[in-house]
């Protein structure tokens, strides 16, 4: 009734994830493959069913031990906790009585040593509505997608002066073009990274040459890059992330000293027009930072005036009394926003 896949069983486990009517890219194989390499875990499949339900969670196990703040406090091998991938994950259910599948779930992982689980729901699939009674669902702030029903669509939901701004990049010369071989996943790389380096991020969102070969590779049918192009000379990069007639935006960057050239706008703009002409339904371009409605989120919010969706989490505890143990090691040090606390 429950199945768990790793990576070596890729075949079974994309069959299980396509076999979904909901699915989308991050529950893939190949996608969560790339974040193996990064560091943030095992990556594991689950699958249950019955005959009335069915689901499946993919999730990232990472063991405690192996965190810097329990070296040698604790044996490795013993006590692991889970995360959804980068992106979004947690449940997928179809069937209308979820309990007897959280029941097998729970019963998994209290036996072999789970403490803890940190789920990002799906804000275009509401996976949340299904697990609100097992996990502690918290609802954060909006983000925003594309309606690619038509160009029309797509044009008219688009804020004047960002159609003002669209027209101004193309006039000036700038030209999107897309495609999928190394050369433009190097060239993403080096903008990327200057742009990370422009919003002072954290050291987690530089990614390797390694994982950007596994974006291009493990994901064949799923993965590519836009590119805006100013007098033979990349100046703004994307990679889009496709599955199941859904487009995801997923890493972006740009060179500033062509920021008046709005290459970036004008290249979402031609994403979804692509995006609409190959079969796809939504775009979904996310929020702003931390949830927050910033710059970024204002940026992505001109391209859509319609309603928008929420972006919720979820908490679970399994293994109550190894979590305070863990967290009383971490005395006042801890960050009490963080979930798991411990990890704070």
């Amino acid at each position: 009734m429950l199945t768990v896949y790793t990576l070596e069983k890729q075949d079974k486990w994309d069959s299980a994830v396509r076999s979904f009517s909901d699915y989308d890219v991050y529950w893939l194989s190949g996608y969560v493959r790339a974040f193996q390499i990064h560091g943030d875990g095992e990556p594991l499949l689950f699958y249950y069913e019955d005959e009335t339900v069915r689901g499946i969670n993919a999730v990232m196990k990472r063991d405690v031990a192996k965190d810097k703040r329990f070296e040698g406090k604790i044996p490795e091998g013993v006590y692991y906790d889970f995360a959804s991938p980068y992106g979004y994950g947690g449940w997928i259910i179809e069937g209308d009585n979820p309990e007897p599948l959280f029941e097998a779930y729970s019963e998994y992982l209290k036996k072999h040593g789970y403490i803890s689980e940190f789920v990002r729901f799906h804000p275009m699939i509401k996976n949340q509505e299904k697990c609100a009674r097992f996990y502690d669902v918290i609802q954060l702030g909006e983000v925003v997608h594309m309606d690619l029903t038509s160009p029309e669509e797509i044009w008219s939901n688009i804020t004047s002066k960002n159609r003002n701004v669209i027209r101004k990049a193309y006039k000036n010369g700038v030209r999107i073009y897309n495609g999928r071989f190394p050369q433009i996943f190097k060239e993403f790389r080096e903008i990327y990274n200057g742009t990370m380096d422009r919003d002072c991020a954290d050291s987690y969102y530089y990614f390797g040459e390694e994982f950007y070969n596994s974006v291009l590779n493990d994901l064949p049918h799923n993965s590519q890059v836009f590119y805006a192009v100013k007098d033979g000379k990349t100046i703004a990069a994307s990679i889009m992330l496709t599955a199941n007639g859904r487009m995801n935006y997923h890493l972006s960057g740009s060179l500033r000293e062509y920021s008046s050239l709005a290459a970036s706008n004008l290249m979402l703009c031609e994403a979804a027009l692509w995006g609409f002409a190959n079969g796809y339904k939504s775009f979904y371009l996310g929020g702003g930072v931390g949830s927050g409605e910033d710059s970024l989120f204002k940026f992505k919010r001109a391209f859509y005036k319609g309603d928008l969706n929420r972006f919720s989490i979820g908490k679970k505890v399994y293994d109550k009394e190894k979590y305070d143990e863990l967290l009383s090691m971490r005395a006042e040090t801890y960050n009490p926003g963080f979930f798991p606390e411990y990890r704070g």
